[in-house]
């Protein structure tokens, strides 16, 4: 399928802004762009929920920020927390405002949004260390958040879908269960080798200079580290028992291959999963649902299909 009309202006600007060598590039130069990307993209008023409450979990290193958006609903409800994408380097609680706050609205959940540590100045474990931190802080004190101990959940796009996925996968070890995991276009494995990342590695966002350049700043070079499961959760040696997935990919996306990859694992272990590739789409496309009809279709599926799981009715089909 063609590339989206109404993501076409956006690209170009995008791309202008990719085309910068992410491992020499200051990473506050990065953020900024990326913050103004995020912006131009945000809706003219914000999408409206119950109410947002800044706040801070105790984390490895000190405070994580977090914040809290709550449904207008009062009663006991769902819990999920989410994880921002941005390559584990950009990207923070602002940059996602809009896409946490139609979470929350679209389910009818509380949503803590985490801000972890970044890279390149706190690479891995860092950013998994203060997710893990928050999502356990979450379950652990759940009669502050949405009441539910049945019903928690984990999300996030790109790296921050990594990190879901990650969080997920350390929740089964521990035996803290969860209701369902949103993955959006997430990276999950470093080192294999994917058609998409050739096919749609330049022009699109995203690029494959880029990825490689993140992944080096996040969890450096050493194969060990680089494929193990908690930077690469594909390469788990044990998939059963997960929560079941909600996983999106973009038909125009560098890391679309290991996001059904991914689908296609967990199925085999005999998880529950909806994947969906969207057509014409781009990476980071859960952030451009105000600018393109075909960004807010896919992002309506993927909430109602969440939703559904937060609900525990969701029959898992592809």
């Amino acid at each position: 399928m063609p590339l989206d009309p109404d993501l076409a202006g956006l690209l170009d600007r995008a791309n202008a802004v990719a085309a910068a060598p992410v491992r020499t590039t200051d990473p506050e130069v990065l953020r900024e762009a990326e913050r103004r990307l995020s912006a131009g993209a945000a809706p003219a008023e914000p999408v409206d929920v119950g109410s947002v409450q800044n706040g801070a979990v105790p984390g490895p290193a000190g405070d994580v920020p977090v914040r809290i958006y709550w449904p207008a609903d009062e009663g006991p409800v769902p819990t999920v927390v989410y994880f921002h994408g941005g390559g584990w380097i950009t990207g923070d609680l602002d940059s996602h405002d809009h896409v946490t706050r139609r979470l929350c609205r679209d389910t009818g959940a509380v949503v803590v949004a985490v801000h972890y540590r970044r890279a390149p100045e706190h690479p891995f474990p860092a950013p998994y260390e203060d997710c893990l931190a928050v999502a356990r802080h979450v379950t652990d004190h759940i009669k502050e958040y949405g009441a539910r101990r049945d019903r928690v959940a984990v999300a996030g796009d790109s790296a921050g879908g990594n990190l879901a996925a990650v969080i997920a996968q350390t929740f089964r070890d521990e035996g803290r269960p969860l209701a369902a995991q949103l993955l959006a276009y997430p990276a999950t494995d470093f080192d294999g080798e994917y058609p998409s990342r050739t096919e749609n590695g330049s022009g699109y966002l995203l690029t494959s200079a880029n990825i490689a350049d993140i992944q080096h700043l996040y969890a450096g070079d050493d194969p060990a580290v680089r494929g193990s499961a908690r930077v690469s959760p594909l390469r788990a040696r044990d998939l059963a028992g997960l929560a079941p997935a909600i996983i999106a990919t973009a038909e125009y996306d560098p890391l679309r291959d290991e996001g059904l990859a991914y689908a296609r694992a967990l199925r085999d272990a005999g998880v529950e999963v909806f994947v969906r590739t969207y057509a014409g789409l781009i990476h980071g496309f859960l952030n451009l649902f105000p600018v393109s009809a075909a960004a807010d279709a896919a992002v309506g599926e993927l909430l109602a299909r969440f939703k559904g799981r937060l609900d525990g009715v969701a029959p898992p089909n592809a």
